[in-house]
């Protein structure tokens, strides 16, 4: 697999102060005809999260058709677990309706925060989202205490598949206590009632790896094709990684053969991380964030092999 860059696309400019920074990570969804709108993250100046779009020509993504104005999701009511922010992770249709499955973020005392998983349903096409319920769709469980998030998922043949991070601990890094969690798999007949715990599907490959970032998850002929984040105690920040499987429980880890990686100069020369894939009109783009978790905005590549 060969990835050709194309460049970034967006950055926030500052001007809106619900979106000053950040815009991660993204979640293409086909409007209508050549247009993509990408939901993202943006954050204001304490860095606490709400979720937006930015929308592009599907035929050059290079080509800002339009941002929003206004958030589509806010943060929740004090007290919710998603009162200091919330981030898109997974965005789907299902009938007449579009579901997002979001991050919630409450800040913790003993660990730095938690995050567990929402879900809001738009019934305007996307331009507005409305809370499923005010508590976690995936919320805490008996062995994944603290994170349960970074959550994408597929429908397929009535089955809602969903991939996502989970885990209890945390490590000390250099002074700072970074989370550990894995990669796991559940299933849902409705994509409302998930289980308490998912089965590990990706784990560590060595004792340097402590945790994943959101993974993206497609399907080509009859092989599941995942793309995730790396997160290790030697490196700041997060890599690209790829796996393969053919039943999406079972997977087999490819890093070696994802086909991007850092520039030598620019937005993305420190990391990428956050892609997530869509095919259209005989071209497979891959969407990603670059430095430092989405600070330098996202841009993109297209699959040339």
């Amino acid at each position: 697999m060969l990835w050709e860059k194309k460049g970034l696309i967006y950055r926030p400019d500052g001007r809106l102060p619900w979106a000053k920074q950040r815009a991660f990570p993204t979640n293409p969804l086909l409007m209508d005809d050549d247009v993509f709108r990408i939901y993202v993250g943006f954050c204001d100046e304490n860095m606490v999260g709400r979720v937006g779009f930015v929308e592009v020509d599907a035929n050059n993504p290079s080509k800002i058709l339009r941002i929003s104005e206004k958030p589509v999701l806010d943060i929740g009511v004090p007290g919710a677990f998603d009162e200091n922010g919330v981030i898109p992770l997974s965005v789907l249709r299902v009938d007449d309706e579009i579901y997002m499955y979001y991050t919630g973020y409450q800040l913790g005392y003993k660990v730095r925060y938690y995050q567990f998983t929402g879900l809001a349903i738009s019934r305007d096409n996307g331009d507005s989202f409305i809370r499923y319920k005010r508590v976690p769709v995936l919320d805490r469980s008996d062995k994944e205490l603290t994170n349960r998030t970074s959550v994408h998922v597929l429908l397929n043949d009535g089955i809602f598949k969903m991939w996502y991070v989970g885990g209890s601990e945390w490590t000390n890094v250099d002074g700072k206590l970074l989370p550990i969690y894995n990669i796991r798999y559940l299933e849902s007949n409705d994509g409302k009632t998930w289980g308490e715990e998912g089965k590990v599907c990706i784990d560590f490959a060595n004792e340097d790896e402590h945790a994943f970032g959101r993974p993206f998850v497609y399907r080509d002929g009859g092989i599941y094709k995942m793309f995730y984040s790396i997160r290790t105690r030697s490196k700041k920040g997060y890599g690209l990684g790829y796996a393969e499987s053919r039943n999406g429980i079972d997977w087999t880890r490819k890093d070696a053969e994802v086909g991007i990686g850092v520039s030598d100069s620019g937005w993305d020369s420190q990391m990428i991380e956050y892609a997530s894939i869509f095919r259209y009109k005989g071209k497979t783009y891959m969407f990603y964030n670059g430095n430092n978790m989405g600070e330098t905005g996202f841009g993109y590549a297209v699959l040339k092999s």
